[in-house]
């Protein structure tokens, strides 16, 4: 009885047979899989660790800043910001902004910190009852987060384990701080908590505080802010939003004259972001050469078993079989390989992944990467494309080595040994 799938049936014999005459094919074979496996799991480390730590680090820096500010339109590039002033109006309208998440006020201030030993220059961050605490609270090390009271100055802070570090300082402790105006103000806080998020451009820099403590210093009025920052529900909307808010706001002046001017944190940190997406160009270098390495060892792998089996190709060939249904059988082959191949560098790529994620075992100078651990980030969808492009890549590329079977004469072929 021939079977319906006559090719698939060869090509189970091929591939499944346990003859111990197969001195060549099978060390051959098993290279070409493991070349496969290999490259494939590269692949998904690759995809895994940039998608992770572009995430990682915009996070962060979203975290430090949010996804969209708005702010004074005259206001230059300094944290010596021109206020705008903010009616309950206007967060509302901005509450119920399509997209947006989020928002809140915030004003800023240069300072110079001071102790008996170190000084260091540092930007204070008012914060209102409004901040979303997610971020620092995920990155809170030591202490506690402090409260902003409505009725009352706070002369609470929240700093960076790297301050406390640089100037001796520890939670409880006081931190004096002098600000430059038309004379130099002095003021003492009280270290409430300390965080850590490894991102050291901005660890070294920020400190937070009651946001009327820095309306007190600039002499600004109770509604008045250096800006408002907004958190979007899809970072994928965010140029969309971020545009439709720019133009209407464009419209809009608060009650001072004062234009208002919308950015998103691509635009506030345009040299990071272009950073990142550098990135996405190396990823593609790494899984086209990937691609190329399995795909030539699968190449040689799939040569030498045709050519083994050239006897073979031969009576078939005089049994009436065609070109084109033998090439089938030795692309039902090449399926098999490929499929096991496959299998290996999933469980090895993702297993890797996931000792990476829990355990953290290669590290970062946070210095240079912004991170103290390689991040990992794989998604299913991510898994699912980088599959089904390999397979489709793999068997494209095997397409080339049948065509050798179009050449052999059926004749000398069964002499063939």
């Amino acid at each position: 009885m021939i079977p319906l799938n006559l090719e698939l049936f060869i090509a189970k014999k091929i591939h499944f047979s346990k003859d111990g005459d197969r001195k060549v094919t099978s060390p051959a074979v098993r290279i070409a899989m493991i070349g496969l496996a290999l490259g494939l799991g590269v692949m998904i480390l690759s995809v895994a660790i940039v998608v992770g730590f572009k995430k990682e680090v915009r996070n962060k820096v979203i975290g430090f800043g949010s996804h969209i500010q708005i702010t004074n339109f005259d206001s230059n590039s300094s944290y010596e910001s021109t206020p705008i002033a903010v009616n309950d109006s206007l967060k509302e309208a901005l509450r119920v902004w399509p997209g947006v998440k989020h928002i809140e006020v915030f004003a800023t201030k240069p300072g110079i910190v001071k102790t008996d030993a170190e000084f260091q220059g540092v930007i204070f961050k008012g914060i209102d009852t409004d901040f979303d605490w997610t971020f620092f609270r995920n990155n809170l090390k030591e202490g506690e987060l402090f409260t902003v009271d409505p009725d009352k100055n706070s002369t609470e802070v929240l700093v960076s384990r790297y301050l406390c570090d640089l100037l001796g300082l520890k939670v409880g402790d006081n931190l004096f701080a002098y600000f430059v105006q038309e004379d130099v103000r002095a003021r003492r806080f009280h270290i409430s908590g300390i965080y850590e998020t490894g991102f050291l451009d901005y660890d070294k820099l920020f400190i937070l505080t009651d946001i009327r403590q820095i309306r007190r210093l600039n002499g600004w009025e109770a509604d008045q802010c250096s800006g408002i920052e907004l958190l979007v529900h899809d970072y994928d909307q965010l140029d969309q939003i971020t545009e439709a808010l720019y133009f209407d706001m464009a419209e809009k002046q608060d009650r001072n004259g004062n234009t208002f001017y919308t950015r998103s944190v691509k635009e506030l940190n345009p040299m990071i972001f272009s950073w990142l997406e550098v990135l996405d160009v190396n990823v593609v270098v790494i899984l086209i050469l990937m691609m190329a390495v399995a795909g030539f060892t699968m190449i040689s792998g799939l040569l030498i078993i045709i050519l083994e089996r050239t006897n073979m190709i031969g009576i078939l060939k005089a049994m009436g079989q065609n070109n084109v249904s033998i090439r089938k059988v030795f692309l039902y082959v090449s399926f098999f390989l490929i499929g096991k191949g496959m299998v290996w560098g999933n469980l090895v790529g993702i297993l890797i992944c996931l000792i990476q994620s829990y355990f953290r075992v290669f590290t970062l100078d946070p210095s240079t990467y912004y991170l103290d651990a390689v991040p990992i980030d794989l998604s299913l969808t991510s898994l699912l494309l980088i599959n089904l492009g390999t397979l489709a890549a793999a068997m494209l590329m095997m397409l080339g080595p049948t065509y050798l079977i179009t050449k052999i004469d059926p004749v000398r072929s069964i002499r063939f040994e």
